[in-house]
């Protein structure tokens, strides 16, 4: 258990859980493999006429509206929403008091076929120039059918400034799913940082892959609307569909999910990076070339010599294939992205990554495998007080189920592991300390299984 604002706890009680906690993470001296058996529901997506994807009332009414960061600092948002029946207007009202809009954004609209599918009109829209730690009223779409959201911008970047990230992967949008989304919704956090694979919509075929596409964008509304999701592209929104006469890698996501990649001097957005209060946040490619040379190759070279520790004391990468991965489902399918990249996260002390893909859950210890060449025969990770801990949160809840297979006996890095649907949060509380917790969906309730006070790298 864990202090949280406003909350109390015996200091003597809260002191031996802290020893308890810090002399794990630092010694390295338990690792625990849970036997936890789950009874879930069934790993099947929702049907389309469920509440869960209602589609607002109104002629045109804007559906499917989700934002995200839009600069480096945070002070800007990307609006994005679809309209159906015609294009309609791309600008947004907004403000900082609720129904008075004193200022006006425009967007731009566009559209994309996929297979027999056409999509609706996917609107984006930059608003700039907000001020940090301020709440912002904003408005869409036209006459009796525009619809009305808010957000809270992050405070302005500082090494003390105390900020809350959920963490979720590998969504989907089944009944697991919905149990995440409603668990991670009570927990406080103010961004999530998602690390790939959103609506499995290329498990569908033909019109349906962009029904499901659709669907998916309604389902997670009822959050993303109201803060920013950092998003991170996995392999399942690939969609390299030849027998469907679909070619072009990451259609659909580039179509609906804007990044703020020109921001961070990127030149692709699925690479790119952010500063959110006291974090600098890293997002990476998976299945982008990364390889020495190449245009993410180059670009995170030189975005590792823009981290200022002292402003952004916590440094965090998210990927979707993990680096680390006791799971016999994907095993080492990172390994490639691990040899071109783990010695400059040593060298720079990244504090966390986080990654998805594999259907379960797994905290590693700080580790690294950085001296191993084909000659001298050190091919095994070692504990290293300068790497980033590897952490692999792919248990949204989507249709393919759990990954519930693990290497055994469980490899001396690997700290904590089990194959349950759920979604982490990490509350920053200043430049040295960040509480963690992992959060199991057990029977529909949210159960805190996984709890570590986390030390800054830097600091």
């Amino acid at each position: 258990m864990l202090v949280t604002s406003g909350g109390q706890l015996p200091s003597f009680h809260f002191l031996i859980i802290l020893f308890i906690i810090v002399t794990t993470v630092r010694s390295g001296s338990a690792r625990i493999t849970s036997t936890f058996t789950r009874s879930e529901w069934p790993s099947t997506d929702i049907p389309l006429d469920n509440e869960a994807f209602a589609i607002p009332k109104g002629h045109n009414a804007p559906q499917q509206v989700h934002i995200t960061q839009g600069d480096y600092d945070g002070k800007a948002v990307i609006i994005t929403w679809v309209t159906t029946d015609e294009s309609g207007s791309s600008k947004v009202l907004y403000g900082t008091s609720e129904k008075k809009y004193d200022f006006s954004a425009e967007g731009n609209v566009t559209n994309y076929t996929f297979s027999n599918y056409s999509s609706g009109y996917i609107h984006h829209c930059l608003v700039h120039g907000l001020e940090h730690d301020t709440k912002y009223y904003y408005k869409i779409g036209d006459g009796g059918s525009s619809r009305e959201f808010w957000f809270q911008t992050p405070p302005k970047i500082d090494p003390d400034t105390s900020y809350t990230f959920g963490i979720i992967g590998d969504l989907g949008q089944t009944y697991n799913s919905l149990s995440t989304l409603e668990h991670y919704m009570q927990s406080g956090a103010q961004t999530v940082l998602f690390v790939g694979d959103l609506s499995y919509a290329d498990r569908y075929e033909f019109n349906d892959v962009g029904v499901r596409w659709d669907s998916w964008g309604q389902f997670v509304e009822r959050s993303a609307a109201y803060q920013p999701w950092i998003w991170t592209a996995g392999n399942h929104e690939i969609e390299y569909l030849p027998k469907m006469g679909e070619v072009l890698p990451f259609k659909s996501y580039l179509h609906r999910y804007a990044t703020p990649y020109m921001a961070s001097q990127s030149t692709n957005p699925l690479w790119y990076a952010v500063r959110r209060a006291s974090a600098h946040i890293i997002v990476l490619s998976s299945y982008s070339p990364f390889v020495k040379y190449t245009p993410q190759w180059k670009w995170l070279r030189e975005e590792l010599k823009k981290v200022d520790r002292e402003k952004t004391p916590w440094l965090i990468v998210l990927m979707h294939a993990p680096m680390y991965s006791s799971n016999v489902a994907h095993y080492m399918e990172g390994e490639s992205m691990r040899a071109v990249f783990e010695s400059w996260f040593v060298h720079a002390k990244v504090d966390l990554i986080f990654a998805g893909h594999v259907h379960a859950y797994e905290r590693s210890y700080r580790i690294s495998n950085i001296h191993y060449n084909i000659t001298n025969g050190d091919r095994y990770p070692i504990p290293d007080k300068s790497a980033p801990v590897y952490i692999t949160v792919g248990d949204g809840g989507n249709q393919e189920g759990l990954a519930g297979r693990f290497v055994d006996p469980q490899p001396e890095y690997s700290s904590f592991r089990e194959a349950s649907y759920g979604h982490s949060t990490l509350e920053i509380k200043n430049r040295t300390h960040a509480f963690y917790h992992w959060n199991r969906n057990d029977d529909g309730k949210k159960v805190p299984t996984d709890s570590v006070v986390f030390y800054n790298q830097y600091w």
